[in-house]
């Protein structure tokens, strides 16, 4: 009784005409007491939409095949034992990087498509072997990798920095 106060007040002969069906229709006509209990277990109705897109780019190492195929390709010579380092700016475009591996001297050898090899320093907090099996990136708007601007997360977790990069050269 307490659920429902107009079968309590009185008006109980009154509700009790308004649940018998009309002869007209199939749906019996229900009081107006009825029609807020009807809307209580209704889902309220959100309008608000939200579509968002993410890129990741996954860098991965090069298995030691394809890096013994890219040698043979070479013409046979000897090989040289010593290599310098050379400026190439800033940046590094993301398209060009055909994979990654982890240096002893806390560095990623990035492998490019054209067949040049890269130094990238990291930040001084992180460790290259954390990125044993290659790194993710958000791409940029231009299409570039840089230092002190983008973070490359490791499969493991870790986001670096790039701190320095330089192209490594036959002396």
């Amino acid at each position: 009784m307490l659920l429902l106060p107009g079968a309590a007040s009185g008006e109980a002969a009154g509700d009790q005409q308004a649940l018998t069906p009309q002869a007209q229709s199939d749906q019996p006509v229900f009081s107006d007491d009825w029609l807020g209990l009807e809307d209580a277990g209704a889902m309220p109705i959100q309008r608000q939409v939200r579509i968002q897109q993410r890129v990741i780019i996954r860098v991965s190492p090069r298995s030691p095949s394809v890096r013994q195929n890219l040698m043979a390709d070479l013409p046979q010579r000897e090989r040289p034992t010593k290599v310098v380092e050379r400026k190439i700016g800033k940046c590094v475009d993301m398209s060009s990087i055909a994979g990654v591996q982890p240096t002893r001297d806390n560095r990623l050898m990035l492998y490019m498509r054209d067949q040049r090899m890269i130094a990238a320093n990291l930040e001084k907090a992180c460790s290259a072997r954390d990125f044993y099996s290659g790194f993710y990136v958000e791409p940029s708007k231009d299409g570039r990798l840089c230092i002190d601007r983008d973070k490359l997360q490791s499969r493991t977790g870790a986001k670096c920095e790039l701190s320095r990069i330089r192209q490594l050269v036959a002396d």
